[in-house]
């Protein structure tokens, strides 16, 4: 599965390590994601996301059910 958080979207970023000499090399900016079990009252079923800090925020501010409808507007989730 890959590195994408199933409410926000956000995704891994590309940029450079900068060396003292100001030598740079690239490396990526990975997102703060984890696995997280929520109970959805609506359809009455344990479902599990992969979702990062911020979309666990978004999550907590407009709840589980106005976020997942939000996610899959976007197409984020099937």
């Amino acid at each position: 599965m890959s590195k994408v958080c199933q409410i926000t979207g956000k995704k891994a970023m590309v940029g450079n390590n900068v060396a003292h000499s100001n030598k740079r090399t690239k490396r990526k900016f990975n997102v703060n994601l984890f696995s997280k079990k929520f109970y959805w009252v609506e359809q009455d079923c344990w479902i599990t996301l992969k979702i990062s800090a911020a979309g666990l925020r978004l999550i907590n501010k407009i709840g589980l059910d106005a976020a997942i409808k939000k996610a899959a507007s976007k197409g984020l989730i099937n």
